[in-house]
């Protein structure tokens, strides 16, 4: 191999772009439908661990506690090939997408936990004095003092979900990182493939972590 050839090749750059780009969008919507998810049932989870019945609390907390503490690259495994032999089989992409949002939403449980610990016991008092049903108080009077101030935190959980993707190739989902190796494989050429991909998470990432931010001022109490 001579000297040239190990330089990076803006032509062979600029072929492989379009392809990187559609597996690029791919991943983003991966990514925002995984926490949307994790949104919710991370949301669902920290309220049923406050339950007082101790059975519901003790289980979601099992749960919550299982999850964060396995990998999510085995936990996709799971979802792929084991479940199918119990009569439960899915595409690799849902697979993928139920896979990553699980996983996250154990974690975005504990960023819920925190916020409504942080609200002042006057409040839950309060709702209570006024005979309020727990979905109101929730609704009206809890979650919008505690989600404000953990946001910043949601948002770093979203950059962390999108930079953990390329986990979910192991079930054969092309997603961006993939989709680069798929490339260099092709051709034996990895630095034009792989410096693209990175670049590509780079910007990716820096957008969503500008969109937090956009989000945390949005809802900011003036």
């Amino acid at each position: 191999m001579n000297g040239t050839d190990r330089l990076f090749d803006l032509g062979y750059a600029e072929r492989i772009l379009p392809a990187l780009l559609h597996a690029s969008v791919y991943t983003i919507l991966i990514t925002l439908v995984g926490f949307a998810i994790a949104l919710v049932l991370g949301l669902v989870f920290a309220v049923l661990r406050r339950s007082p019945i101790k059975p519901v609390s003790y289980t979601v907390t099992f749960i919550v506690e299982f999850i964060r503490s396995t990998p999510l690259l085995i936990q996709v495994y799971v979802i792929f090939y084991v479940l199918p032999v119990y009569g439960i089989t899915m595409s690799a992409l849902t697979a993928g997408t139920i896979g990553i949002a699980l996983h996250y939403a154990c974690y975005t449980s504990e960023v819920y936990r925190a916020g409504l610990n942080c609200v002042a016991r006057g409040q839950w008092e309060a709702a209570c004095a006024l005979s309020l049903s727990p979905w109101r108080t929730y609704r009206s009077i809890v979650l919008p003092q505690a989600i404000r101030p953990v946001i910043p935190a949601l948002g770093n959980y979203l950059v962390a979900m999108f930079k953990d993707t390329p986990v979910l190739s192991a079930i054969t989902v092309v997603e961006l990182m993939q989709q680069a190796k798929n490339i260099g494989s092709e051709t034996f050429r990895y630095l034009e493939p792989i410096t693209l991909a990175g670049v590509f998470f780079l910007i990716i990432s820096v957008s969503f972590a500008a969109l937090v931010r956009r989000v945390e001022r949005a809802v900011r109490l003036p």
